[in-house]
């Protein structure tokens, strides 16, 4: 109770973001003149486009350029990171020209690593719960117009005691089943798993397991409210630090290309990696060490979003 309470507040925040950011004052970029701002990333209209608001309050739209470089902050240049790393919450510095429709057309963007895992962190938590939020509020609709139409039909019918229990009962049994709906939102079922293999302190991706993570990419589009979990795991050859560090290499790789695919960051949970722990094989010998150098993925999907609620009159 104390989790899911925790995650509506979380939610509520950002809705409360959300509104200020629509109510603020919007800058408007001068065509061709030279932008350099600094501020929070408060709202998203799409991939490409964001809001962000200065230390003076004063918000601009953003859109990014096809060349725009995204990077982190770094002695040796940073990291580079697609347009999906920007969300909501994240710190950033911005360079860039305005644009005839008055947004600032970016062409840099840096932000710090630490800052980024925190916007990560509370967009995991909070996207889910404002996804569950409106499907609840819609459910929640079509089940009292169900109702109300239920009872009129009750209402109008003679020697009406026995129609006004069905209907009554039905209706119960709509809202049980909404409740219960709502309650399975944070339960998840596995839909699909897949095992990807490597060759010794190795962590790049092969075809065959390239072609693994694309069936899972084009499985994950067809569903609502899922999440993708990632481990990485070593065999026992070599050192066991080392091997912890190469199992957390392999799960981040196959979490980089499921980004680079249309994955969107908040549906992965973090990524871990467990070195030589939980091994599926004998390590003594060669076949059993090639099927513990591996990566598991597990495509997980909401109970409560992935079922349908239907109120229907008992029928004798």
């Amino acid at each position: 109770m104390i989790k899911k309470l925790s995650i509506i507040i979380l939610a509520l925040s950002f809705g409360a973001v959300g509104v200020f950011a629509q109510g603020g004052q919007l800058r408007s970029a001068v065509s061709g003149q030279k932008y350099k701002i600094k501020g929070v990333v408060v709202s998203k209209d799409d991939a490409n486009t964001f809001i962000v608001r200065d230390t003076v309050g004063v918000d601009t739209r953003v859109v990014l350029g096809a060349n725009a470089s995204i990077k982190s902050n770094g002695f040796l240049g940073g990291d580079k990171y697609p347009a999906t790393a920007v969300v909501r919450g994240l710190n950033l510095e911005i360079e860039g020209v305005g644009d005839s429709s008055g947004n600032l057309s970016a062409s840099k963007v840096r932000f710090d690593k630490s800052s980024l895992a925190t916007a990560q962190a509370i967009e995991t938590r909070v996207a889910p719960a404002e996804e569950r939020l409106t499907a609840a509020e819609q459910n929640a609709q079509r089940v009292s117009g169900q109702i109300d139409e239920l009872m009129a039909i009750s209402n109008a019918a003679k020697g009406g005691a026995k129609a006004a229990q069905d209907t009554a009962d039905a209706a119960v049994a709509g809202v049980n089943a909404t409740n219960k709906r709502i309650s399975d939102m944070d339960d998840y079922d596995v839909a699909t798993t897949a095992t990807i293999n490597f060759k010794v302190a190795k962590w790049d991706l092969s075809p065959e397991a390239m072609a693994s993570l694309d069936q899972v990419a084009t499985a994950a589009q067809n569903l609502k409210g899922y999440m993708i979990e990632v481990t990485g795991f070593a065999s026992s050859d070599g050192d066991v630090k080392k091997n912890k560090v190469l199992s957390e290499k392999r799960a981040q790789a196959v979490k980089d290309y499921l980004i680079e695919h249309n994955i969107p960051l908040r549906r992965l949970t973090t990524s871990y990696g467990y070195g030589i722990l939980n091994a599926v094989a004998d390590n003594s010998t060669k076949e059993g060490r090639e099927q513990n150098r591996r990566v598991e993925i597990k495509l997980l999907v909401s109970r409560g979003l992935n079922q349908n609620v239907e109120v229907k009159p008992s029928t004798e």
